[in-house]
């Protein structure tokens, strides 16, 4: 059997074809303050070196590469330390004070919006 089989006499076929289209929009956009030792580890940031900054701040952009703008937004409006850019999945990680990684959230955010037209979801904290 094969799966002309399945369909019924006279009905054509469907032709699917399907691609990515990633839009603009920043899909999350998350501090997370006072964070145990060990998420530092698992997300490979050294807790000796970042762990007195008490709070990591984590964005997921699309399309990826504009997380290398994002990186340069933050590390220009806030006093954050740079953990991890992908460009490749649009992942940004860094780490500071909580108040300095929710401005750079907000700075992020604000420009992506007011410049270039994306669609922004709400920052949240835990």
């Amino acid at each position: 059997m094969n799966i002309e089989d399945f369909i019924p006499q006279g009905e054509q076929k469907m032709r699917i074809v399907q691609e990515l289209v990633p839009g603009k929009q920043v899909t999350l956009a998350h501090v997370i303050a006072s964070p145990d030792p060990i998420i530092y580890r698992k997300l490979g940031l050294d807790p000796k070196l970042d762990y007195n900054r008490a709070a990591i701040g984590i964005l997921s952009l699309s399309p990826a590469e504009i997380s290398v703008i994002a990186a340069d937004i933050a590390m220009k409006k806030a006093n954050i330390d740079m953990g991890f850019i992908d460009r490749f999945s649009g992942t940004l990680l860094f780490t500071g004070k909580v108040a300095e990684v929710e401005n750079a959230i907000i700075e992020i955010n604000l420009y992506l919006k007011e410049k270039l037209g994306f669609t922004i979801c709400e920052v949240t904290r835990t």
